[in-house]
Order: structure tokens, then sequence, then C-alpha cells
């Protein structure tokens, strides 16, 4: 996942912006050549630099920041406490009725060292109490 993501997602179940992010493990693409028509890149949150896009004091490097993809990590939406896994580069941002609690406990069991304890505590559709 493209930190340029967390510019234009929402939480899918209350639509509250923006999401919250953790990452576990990212990669780095150094052969990417990527021009861009405007910069900053982003609109409202420049993720790279965790700032707001008008608390940047400086033009963000922003084909340095699409080099990078998140390969594990987590969202979480701090109004209603749903946490979406990213998984292989990939958020997995379905509603409730659609994810696997088989999968996201294992999610949480394979990264609880790393999860907000908040998440792994209230986390919603599930936590690991």
């Amino acid at each position: 996942m493209k930190y340029r993501l967390m510019d234009i997602i929402a939480c899918p179940y209350d639509k509250h912006f923006p999401l919250k992010l953790t990452i576990f493990t990212i990669n780095k693409y150094e052969k990417r050549d990527v021009k861009l028509r405007r910069k900053p890149a982003c609109e409202i949150i420049c993720q790279y630099k965790g700032k707001k896009v008008d608390e940047l004091e400086e033009i963000p490097q922003c084909e340095e920041c699409f080099k990078y993809e998140i390969e594990y990590g987590v969202l979480y939406c701090e109004k209603c406490m749903r946490w979406y896994p990213i998984i292989d580069e990939i958020p997995i941002l379905l509603p409730d009725e659609y994810r696997k609690k088989e999968e996201d406990i294992k999610f949480l069991k394979r990264f609880k060292d790393k999860i907000p304890e908040d998440i792994l505590k209230k986390g919603r559709p599930w936590s690991l109490e």
C-alpha cells in the first residue's frame, strides 16, 4: 500500500477520516520512476512526512515516497475502533459481514507485539479479548 492512499481513504463503516496507520514492514522499490503532475501529490495528509499538507515547511520529495510500499500493517478508525489489515501490500477494507474471523484473529496473533493495544483489546469487528 502506498502512503498516498492515506490521503484518500476513510473508514468504510462510518466514513471517519483520516484513518490511523501502523506499519509493521515496508518495501522500497528503487527502480520506480515517477513523474508527478503536481507537488505535493497529496491534498490533505502527507503520511510519508506524517503531517497535514498545510503544515509542511517545504515541498516533500513525492518521487521518493512513491518508491515505498507498506507490506504489512494495520489501519484503524479512532471513531468506531474498526481495524483493517494490510497484507502483502494490499489494504483489506471489507465490511464486517465479509470479513473472516479466523483469518483476522490469526493476523492479530501474528503481529500482536506491533499492533496498538486498543485494537488488541477493543478492536472491531474482533479483538484478542
